[in-house]
């Protein structure tokens, strides 16, 4: 089975947490052949590392950790790079890759239409 770990920043603000949860939940029926968890970088105790153990006790034997960012900041370049390295030791037999930040995409693009609109 092959693990989803969707990491974001994190925020004092708890309610950030309830909106990520409701992201996921609307996103798993897309995405329904995935074990999904989700993670906080800051201010949170879902952290990356406790969420690739959760996925590991789920069995999975790939976890692709998919960051809720939109840029490639140091958080993306530096930071759950060595927290990956740290954790493909504890866990060797799972696969653990990192996706790309959101990046550049018409669909937010559109987004960011219709609330300059609003």
């Amino acid at each position: 089975m092959r693990g989803i770990l969707v990491v974001a920043h994190g925020s004092r603000v708890k309610e950030t947490e309830e909106i990520l949860i409701s992201l996921l939940n609307m996103a798993k029926p897309k995405v329904s052949e995935f074990c999904i968890e989700y993670a906080f970088m800051e201010f949170s105790d879902k952290t990356l590392e406790n969420g690739i153990a959760a996925l590991a006790a789920k069995n999975v034997s790939e976890i692709k950790i998919v960051p809720y960012f939109l840029f490639s900041g140091i958080h993306l370049k530096k930071d759950i790079p060595n927290m990956i390295n740290q954790c493909m030791v504890q866990y060797p037999e799972i696969k653990i890759i990192m996706g790309r930040a959101l990046g550049i995409d018409q669909r937010l693009a559109d987004i960011l239409a219709d609330r300059i609109k609003e």
